[in-house]
């Protein structure tokens, strides 16, 4: 009988102590995400399984071309995910299926290219967008398919969760996701 509990109380140490390893990374630093739909293709899959970085926008602001996933400003119950296009401060303007940035300081616009991650940067819509001090503007990968910025507006920092720092499933698409390079 004495056996029995020293076994049972090495369970419970070993449990307690993977529990105080594992929560606080789970809820304070990394958080797991499934992609739910299209918007996001041909880069991301439905179903795909993506480790979300909770920490680094403690540190630093959200740049240009991350992909984040935040919560659904109409419906914060919703995660979403969408990628960065426009900045705080920033006016974009869209027009024959292009993006234009207009970033603070510069005096013309600059056409966005997409080509590092898009096959086919064709972005539907006729819209200027002015982005207020902690706002940013955010679209889907699929454009055709996408409920993003151009529906519901800016969104909000608050309402962000993390940048996707990893794509673990499927296995044959296990890869650490990198921000684009703009010209």
């Amino acid at each position: 009988m004495k056996d029995l509990l020293a076994f049972i109380w090495e369970v419970l140490k070993i449990v307690v102590i993977a529990l105080l390893i594992v929560l606080p990374i789970r809820y304070f630093l990394f958080q797991p995400f499934f992609v739910n739909g299209q918007s996001m293709e041909p880069n991301f899959e439905d179903g795909d399984y993506l480790i979300v970085d909770e920490l680094s926008y403690r540190m630093r602001a959200p740049e240009r071309g991350e992909v984040v996933v935040f919560n659904y400003p109409h419906d914060p119950t919703q995660r979403y995910i969408k990628r960065i296009i426009g900045l705080p401060g920033e006016t974009l303007e869209i027009v024959n299926g292009k993006i234009y940035v207009l970033s603070n300081g510069n005096k013309e616009y600059n056409e966005l290219d997409e080509s590092s991650y898009l096959s086919t940067a064709y972005t539907s819509g006729s819209l200027t967008v002015e982005l207020g001090e902690s706002e940013y503007f955010v679209l889907g990968d699929n454009r055709v398919a996408s409920s993003d910025s151009r529906k519901w507006g800016n969104l909000p920092k608050e309402n962000i969760i993390g940048r996707v720092y990893l794509r673990a499933w499927p296995i044959a698409s296990f890869d650490k996701i990198e921000t684009p390079v703009y010209q």
